[in-house]
């Protein structure tokens, strides 16, 4: 019985010091300064894609060239 007991209390007491080092973890404060994050932010790269559109004919050919492919894979792979 006093086993059982002493399991409680160490269950206790590590879900306290669990909690309390969350809780420390979380209070602190962030890594980077708000400097570094602005200069960072200023120098993303874009990408422009310049590309000619699908026709509707097309894109559906392309769709089901791609079913098509899907399942053949399937079919390879179950055999």
């Amino acid at each position: 019985m006093k086993t059982l007991k002493n399991f409680e209390a160490i269950f206790t007491v590590a879900v306290a010091i669990a909690c309390s080092a969350s809780y420390a973890s979380f209070m602190q404060a962030p890594a980077a300064p708000a400097e570094k994050t602005a200069q960072t932010a200023a120098t993303m790269h874009v990408v422009t894609v310049t590309a000619k559109r699908l026709t509707p004919q097309e894109k559906q050919l392309s769709l089901l060239e791609e079913r098509q492919a899907q399942l053949s894979n399937t079919t390879a792979s179950i055999l």
